[in-house]
Order: structure tokens, then sequence, then C-alpha cells
């Protein structure tokens, strides 16, 4: 096949993401790995790099009239505090309604990666081989979400899990209720505003946060939720990960006011190699990787103390592959 003049005015990117591919398919060919488990992390958005950050694109509704802004800035690194290159995505929230009728809520804003195309059309990320969605990031504390939009047949469908961190920030019992905190029962636990005490949906490589504030957030691609302009969608269906279209996160809690979150990286990972520790221990401090955390008030297994819950993959790559040899 030929590329058009048309895909070729795409500009550099299109092309080098048409080379990337086909040079990432002809290693998986020549390897055979996809035989076996894979060991490295699958970079998806890596914001170490300038161009990555310049490639996605932000929502805010101030695009229908709204009042919220949102901006997704590159901010180099900082080797005095062992601060990596990252994106920060800020901005402001408002509820104020615009003039048009028609527009009868507001306060969002999100970013995402800007659609992908190479030489053969759509390009999407196989997340099959994966089990997990990492994410690093340093948080404000407010009510993110992560969105996952597949090659799905409603174009529209989105499926989304909240990003829960050490630094996130619930109402205050006092403020829910006078009885025990514990999320409404008609939402989903992954996306509730706070985990519920018998669920761990996520794990957290951080149990005691250091004062950097970065952490690294893992979440199993299946726990994710589908959600159609913000509602659950039932009946539920999997998530076709083998085409994953865009990857971000959204800010929908409709709280007025600034907010600001870094992100250094999002990737797809089976677990944690000696490499990728020591970069863990570096940048989210020397707590990370400890043997316990909690979550909403619950101790809960750390990354590298959960071989019960089937984390233990989590404490090298290279054991796990010995162990799945053996059996």
């Amino acid at each position: 096949m030929i590329p058009t003049a048309k895909c070729l005015a795409r500009g550099p990117g299109f092309v080098k993401r048409t080379a990337d591919e086909l040079s990432r398919l002809s290693k998986l060919a020549w390897n055979m790995e996809t035989l076996e488990v894979p060991t490295k992390p699958f970079y998806l958005l890596n914001f170490e790099h300038e161009d990555v950050v310049k490639g996605c694109k932000t929502i805010a509704d101030r695009a229908v009239g709204g009042y919220s802004t949102a901006s997704l800035d590159y901010v180099p690194a900082d080797l005095s505090t062992n601060s990596p290159a990252h994106a920060r995505f800020h901005g402001t929230i408002s509820t104020k309604l615009p003039p048009n009728w028609r527009i009868q809520r507001t306060g969002y804003a999100a970013f995402r990666n800007q659609d992908r195309r190479w030489i053969f059309g759509g390009l999407y990320w196989d997340m099959d081989p994966y089990a997990f969605l990492a994410l690093r990031v340093k948080s404000d504390g407010r009510r993110y979400t992560v969105n996952v939009q597949t090659d799905s047949i409603v174009e529209t469908d989105i499926h989304q899990h909240r990003l829960w961190t050490h630094h996130h920030r619930i109402a205050s019992q006092s403020r829910l209720s006078d009885g025990p905190l514990e999320p409404l029962s008609d939402i989903p636990p992954a996306l509730a505003d706070f985990p519920s005490s018998d669920t761990i949906s996520t794990y957290t490589t951080t149990p005691n946060p250091d004062s950097s504030g970065w952490e690294t957030i893992f979440i199993k691609w299946n726990d994710f939720v589908r959600t159609n302009y913000g509602k659950v969608v039932e009946p539920q269906t999997g998530m076709v990960t083998q085409r994953v279209k865009s990857i971000g996160i959204g800010l929908t809690d409709r709280v007025e006011g600034p907010y600001d979150l870094r992100i250094h990286r999002m990737w797809a990972t089976n677990g944690l190699s000696k490499e990728e520790m020591d970069e863990e221990r570096r940048i989210c401090g020397a707590n990370a990787l400890g043997a316990s955390t909690t979550e909403s008030r619950k101790e809960a297994p750390s990354l590298v103390d959960a071989e019960d819950k089937g984390l233990d993959r989590f404490r090298d790559l290279k054991g796990l592959q010995k162990k799945d040899g053996g059996e």
C-alpha cells in the first residue's frame, strides 16, 4: 500500500507513528513475544517528551459556552528535587451556566491523546497481554477519573475508573451522614467518590506518601466501567482491550475552583522489573514499594507483599516467569 499525499500531509508525526508501529510489529514477530507474558512496560503516554504533551487535546465546558478552563503544559525535569519531566493538567472549574438555555450542565474538564493514525488507517493499542494500567501522578486530591475509549460499536462509550490517590479528598463524614462512610449503592465501586470498605480496585506503590507527592497507581483493565455521556451503561460488557483508541483523565466533580494534577507517565504493565523499582524509589521516595498501604481507612496489600492477592508479579518479573514455567 502506498500512502496518499493527504496522509503524508499529516506531518512527521504520521510518518513516525507508521515507522514505529511497523518496527514494533516486526520485533514482536521476530522475538515471538506474543507467546509469553510481556515483561517490559508498554508506554502509552510518556510525558517526559514534550511532543507527547503537545499531541494531547484538552476538553472543557467552555467549548459549549461554559466557563471552566483546561490546560495541559509540559514541565521540564527538576534534578534538584528528583522531579521528572511531566505534564501539568490544570485550570479552573466553574458550574456557572451560559446564556444558552440548551446547556443544562457545566463544570467539567479533561484531556486525552489525539486519535492516532498510520498508513493502514486508525492506530490502536493492544492491551490484551497486560493486566494493569499504571499512572504515575502527583495529585491535588480532587476526584479525577481515568477515561479509556476503544474502537467499540457505540462510539461515545467510555470506560472509566476513579483515580484514587493518597491525597484523595472526600467529603467529611458529618457532611454525608451520621452513619458509617459507605458509597451509594447505585454507583459502581470503581466510580465511587471513595473506595468501599470491602473493595480494593487500585494498588499503590507508596504505602506512606513521600513529601515529593509522586505516587504510582495500578488499575486492572477489567475493573473499568463502561459509561455513555457520564451514565453507567447496562448491561456491562468487557472492554475491547485489543483496540484501545485513547486514554486520558477527566474532572467532573463540579466543585468550583482551581485544580492541578501532574502526570509523569501512563503505561500498561504486568509488573515492575528491578530497574523500574529503582526508578520508583528515586521519583516517589524511599517509602515507595513498602510493606503496607491504607485505602479508605482499611489495611490493604501493597504491591510487594500481596502474593495472596495475585500481585506477586510485582516483586520481579524474572521471578514470575520462572514460577510460571515451573507450574
